[in-house]
């Protein structure tokens, strides 16, 4: 399996790296179209601030290449957030791929919403084999609202959502390279899809 982890230099390839090696799979890290494009399962991990991250996929004119695809596609944390349309930090446009908004947490509960929450409300084959209440690891300020692409659920405290899907587009807001056992059962799924 030829399998590509967007380099945008605003990920966190380096756990998502080690997590796959840990499945035995091996990946290559790049940003150049060609290779993203020939790509059978694409990954893109996120770390950071959405408009600096928007900022270096416009500078590759991977803006316009990543909603083109086809092959499956994985965003993780931030990379989740910038398959959204409009992100409210730094009232960013992002890549509009799946038509969801991302919200600022307004809570009295202390954010950046850091830590293990589990999973509910389950849904497509990146979760099968997992039970509800499942633990992930989380670390964010913004959030995506249920809504009709939403196929994961945790509760900060009210429901957001924890894992969407558009067509050939996953995402998860936790960080499946940092979630044990269960984190490394949902790569194992995305690869397998």
């Amino acid at each position: 399996m030829n399998l590509v982890i967007v380099d945008y230099k605003a990920g966190n390839v380096q756990s998502v790296l080690f997590a796959l090696e840990r499945l035995g799979v091996q990946a290559t890290l790049s940003c150049e179209a060609e290779v993203i494009k020939g790509a059978d399962k694409v990954i893109f991990p996120g770390v950071g601030e959405a408009s600096s991250a928007m900022a270096q996929l416009r500078a590759r004119n991977l803006d316009k290449l990543l909603p083109s695809l086809e092959q499956p596609f994985f965003g993780v944390c931030l990379g989740m957030q910038l398959l959204c349309q409009h992100s409210e930090e730094n009232n960013t446009d992002t890549l509009g791929i799946i038509p969801e908004k991302v919200l600022r947490f307004k809570t009295d509960l202390k954010v950046p919403h850091m830590g293990w929450n589990q999973l509910h409300h389950l849904q497509t084959p990146l979760f099968e084999g997992l039970q509800e209440q499942e633990y992930a690891y989380f670390v964010h300020s913004y959030y995506v609202p249920l809504g009709e692409h939403t196929i994961a659920q945790a509760s900060y405290p009210e429901p957001f959502s924890a894992a969407l899907q558009y067509k050939n587009f996953y995402a998860a807001q936790f960080h499946p390279e940092k979630s044990g056992p269960a984190g490394s059962r949902i790569l194992q799924n995305f690869l397998a899809l």
